[in-house]
């Protein structure tokens, strides 16, 4: 579940000439709006690129070092602009290269910068942050093996570098990373050169989609890297750390599952595949899974169901991505419910007869199973059990009720018209109604916004009326 930020970062500092001072929250506005998380993000430009340049020692954990290059569009002209970032000592920031005029810390994570000159709409511009210290955020896990990573869900890019951190806002990712000679760092997308100097090495990745922050990743191990191809040529890389298992058989399923995940939404949408797989972290906080864009991270191992679910998520949160956080069931319902779709295809598993009425027969007596709203769930909920099972249910139910034929052509439909961009739940309703050609209103209002059990004919449509009480 997640975790609202600390407010280690509130402290003030000097540091190298730039005053960093806790503002009042009115001095200057931030957040982007999310419902949620009024002050995550932020307003007044648009992301392009990161490039994100960080030295890391495992043997000095209490050490990060950071040069981060943050490339934007303004959407309208811009005094002073904020970036999240949490905790470090903040040694300069330039804005196109000429030192900004201030540099103050506002909240638990706001970083306000004020250029030399205003930024006109419409420019483009590249705000340069340098820092060190120890990575405070959620985000940042030091790992059972003595390296690190970041992962987590809704927050995790601001515990090692300064963002605009909103799913609403994707850039493309840069990553250069150095380490200790013997040390590997995986990150997103496509390794560039790796090079060796001063007992150092440096790595290269970039991920040249779009990328929701939380997304992003960087892992640093003594891994063992293997690599492999899908069936188009996409080439396929997976790290494991030194205690990992490394199951071949379960690792040669990857193309099969991508292939088949492709038949039911549509052709895979990055460049590259495969999976960081870690030992656990030491602090116990990270999440088992998370679907890290182009190569999701697991703990311990991974098999095919584990697949099947974080590669859902290239498609429906990573490529597709949330408007806002009340939009999780536009992720998790779909990634839980590709796990049936796996189950039904490939061990030719009846979903009516089994996995539905099994979830009925245990929850259909239960109020509390139903409670959940599957849109718009309430802040701290977003990422609630109830959108894994009531919400593959859900999606069960509205393939009965509208036809294999309107519901995967929906599915396709949705990747096809929203591809590397956001969208949101009243937008999959809208979208699932024209498709079918059906009056869905009762039918969503039933599932994805009551909190209590569906009346008889949505809980029971199509086939699944077999299993209704008579």
């Amino acid at each position: 579940m997640p975790v609202r930020r600390s407010t280690a970062a509130l402290a003030s500092a000097v540091v190298a000439g730039i005053v960093l001072t806790a503002l009042p929250a009115s001095a200057a506005p931030g957040g982007a709006g999310d419902p949620y998380y009024p002050q995550d993000g932020n307003s007044g430009y648009d992301v392009t690129e990161y490039d994100v340049r960080v030295n890391y020692d495992p043997a000095h954990p209490r050490q990060l070092e950071g040069d981060t290059t943050v490339t934007a569009v303004a959407t309208e002209k811009l005094d002073r602009l904020h970036l999240d970032l949490e905790g470090f000592s903040v040694t300069s920031v330039t804005v196109d290269g000429t030192p900004a005029r201030s540099v103050s810390r506002e909240d638990a994570h706001e970083l306000v910068i004020t250029p030399a000159r205003p930024l006109a709409k419409n420019a483009r511009f590249a705000v340069r942050v340098r820092y060190s210290g120890k990575p405070v955020g959620e985000g940042w896990h030091t790992l059972a093996d003595g390296g690190a990573n970041a992962t987590g869900e809704p927050h995790s890019a601001t515990a090692w570098y300064p963002a605009n951190d909103h799913p609403s806002d994707k850039a493309t990712f840069r990553l250069t990373a150095t380490v200790p000679t013997g040390w590997t760092v995986m990150g997103n997308g496509r390794p560039g050169a790796t090079t060796e100097a001063g007992g150092k090495t440096t790595f290269r990745w970039y991920e040249d989609r779009p990328m929701a922050t939380f997304l992003s990743t960087i892992a640093i191990d003594k891994f063992t890297v293997r690599t492999s191809k899908l069936s188009d040529g996409t080439p396929v890389i997976h790290a494991y750390s030194p205690e990992a298992t490394v199951n071949a058989e379960d690792e040669a399923l990857l193309p099969e599952v991508i292939d088949f995940l492709a038949s039911k939404f549509g052709p895979y949408p990055f460049s590259s595949a495969g999976g960081i797989v870690i030992t656990g972290n030491d602090d116990d906080t990270g999440p088992l899974a998370l679907e890290t864009q182009s190569r999701p991270t697991y703990v311990g191992s991974f098999f095919d169901i584990a697949m099947v679910h974080e590669n859902t998520h290239q498609w429906f949160g990573n490529s597709v991505s949330i408007s806002d956080w009340r939009d999780g069931c536009l992720a998790e319902c779909f990634a839980q419910y590709a796990s049936q779709l796996w189950d039904e295809e490939k061990h030719g598993a009846d979903l009516d007869t089994g996995f539905y009425r099994s979830m009925l027969e245990e929850s259909a007596a239960d109020p509390d199973f139903w409670t959940t709203r599957l849109y718009d769930p309430g802040a701290g909920d977003e990422l609630a059990s109830g959108l894994y099972f009531k919400g593959s249910m859900m999606l069960h139910a509205l393939r009965r009720y509208v036809g294999d034929t309107a519901f995967f052509g929906t599915l396709k439909r949705w990747q096809r018209d929203h591809r590397y961009g956001n969208a949101s739940w009243p937008q999959f309703e809208a979208l699932a109604q024209e498709v079918s050609g059906k009056d869905l209103t009762g039918f969503f209002g039933a599932w994805a916004h009551g909190t209590t059990v569906p009346a008889d004919k949505y809980l029971y449509p199509g086939s699944l009326g077999a299993l209704a009480p008579h």
